[in-house]
């Protein structure tokens, strides 16, 4: 019956049998690609619940089985000669090893998905882990596929291993930011948005964490770009965690012989008068205060005004603000700011024997 259909077609047996190959190879192709939509369907159904996770780990499996499923069954079915054969044991094989490390890389990556709703610092390192996956197990199937048809890998090995302590060395500071990238991302010492000080005395908002750099955005609006790995070693003082709010000390000077309850009273007026006013940066609460600190200097009491910022770059308009106010209080109340002074005494010289 098949020779007669042959004929019937005018074409060689050989086509004929490659052309069925074909029609069974798509129509596994489509019949994969169809479940693979209704999968799909059922995985947006099941979103935010565990049911999502188990059909999208099935959902990329319907088109490599069923192909592969289709390629064995032309295999078994069709009279293939030793060459086409030998072609589509191969397509099997690479077909197998496929499927076999997308499971173990689709089951990881979905686990970290998963451990991302939990924990949002996992989702920072989430795409760079995925993509680290996705590539070794991929690397491994490729490996196992060629060794299988008889290339051999030790020379590649060998020079691989070689070139790779080479490009190490040459990209050793390089790598170094980007461990370190990988670290501050995961860690999170710093995130987008905090302002922060180093060491090193740079201090700016964080505007982004790169592979290679961390960039600062300083308050008179330049950028300072610091290297990963020297963000990695610093001591950083983040002055928006845990809590944006800051509390800043303002230094105050008045004469002695002041009575220190009117300058406390008056130091406690201007907060009163700013918050009315609503001077930009300054809260209420916790309320401020004032402290006879550091207390007695070479010439001048010294007193601290303690307010509370709504983070640490309004600091300096809010101190701007409140020193223009304390001046003006001062001198209604009749309370001396002094100078800086110091007595000389001269003592006569002693008589000459």
């Amino acid at each position: 019956m098949v020779r007669e259909l042959v004929r019937a077609l005018h074409v060689s047996e050989k086509a004929f049998y490659l052309l069925l190959f074909a029609v069974l190879v798509v129509v596994s192709l489509a019949a994969g690609v169809a479940l693979r939509r209704i999968i799909h369907y059922w995985t947006a159904k099941f979103q935010n619940k565990w049911g999502e996770y188990i059909f999208a780990f099935l959902e990329a499996l319907p088109v490599p089985l069923l192909l592969l499923c289709g390629f064995y069954a032309g295999m078994e079915s069709l009279p293939l000669s030793a060459r086409y054969e030998h072609i589509a044991s191969k397509l099997i094989l690479a077909l197998v090893l496929l499927v076999i490390s997308y499971l173990p890389a689709k089951f990881l990556v979905l686990a970290l998905q998963r451990a991302g709703e939990r924990n949002p610092a996992v989702v920072r390192i989430a795409q760079p882990a995925a993509f680290v996956i996705r590539a070794g197990f991929a690397v491994l199937a490729i490996v196992i596929f060629l060794e299988d048809i008889g290339i051999k890998l030790t020379v590649v090995w060998t020079t691989l291993g070689v070139g790779s302590v080479a490009i190490a060395l040459a990209l050793q500071d390089t790598l170094s930011n980007f461990f370190s990238g990988l670290y501050l991302v995961a860690d999170r010492p710093v995130n987008p948005g905090d302002y922060i000080r180093t060491d090193t005395n740079q201090e700016g908002y964080v505007q982004r964490i790169g592979w290679r750099s961390t960039t600062l955005l300083t308050l008179g609006e330049h950028l300072v770009i610091i290297p990963n790995s020297t963000m990695a070693k610093a001591v950083i003082t983040n002055l928006s965690m845990p809590q944006p709010r800051y509390s800043c000390g303002l230094p105050v000077n008045v004469a002695y012989g002041t009575d220190p309850a009117l300058v406390e009273k008056a130091l406690l007026e201007v907060v009163q008068d700013a918050l009315h006013a609503q001077v930009e940066g300054l809260l209420p609460r916790p309320e401020p205060s004032v402290a006879f600190l550091p207390g007695f200097g070479e010439s001048a009491m010294s007193f601290t005004l303690n307010v509370t910022l709504r983070r640490f770059a309004d600091q300096y308009g809010v101190q701007s603000e409140l020193r223009k106010r304390i001046v003006k209080k001062f001198q209604v109340a009749g309370i001396e700011i002094p100078f800086p002074t110091r007595t000389l005494l001269l003592q006569k010289g002693l008589d000459s024997d």
